[in-house]
């Protein structure tokens, strides 16, 4: 998923984000606003963790979840049609 995605599907994800980092505060994901790099710096700081650990969390967390928008989206079209 890249920036772009991520942003788009900010609001439906963030009840999935603190799910897997709990640390993370609602104001955290106010400030982090969709931003990919955000995330990952947020991820960083709260956990205490390199960077690169922090990305690589983030890379392994979310092909499941765009997969599972992504097959709810199609289930949506294919609904409307």
């Amino acid at each position: 998923m890249n920036s772009d995605e991520i942003r788009g599907k900010w609001n439906q994800m963030k009840g999935s984000v603190k799910q897997q980092w709990a640390k993370l505060t609602d104001d955290d994901l106010t400030a982090i606003d969709g931003q990919r790099d955000r995330l990952i710096g947020k991820i960083q700081e709260r956990y205490g963790i390199a960077r690169e650990e922090a990305e690589r969390q983030l890379n392994q967390w979310k092909l499941p979840q765009h997969e599972e928008v992504t097959r709810h989206e199609e289930v949506t079209r294919r609904k409307v049609s």
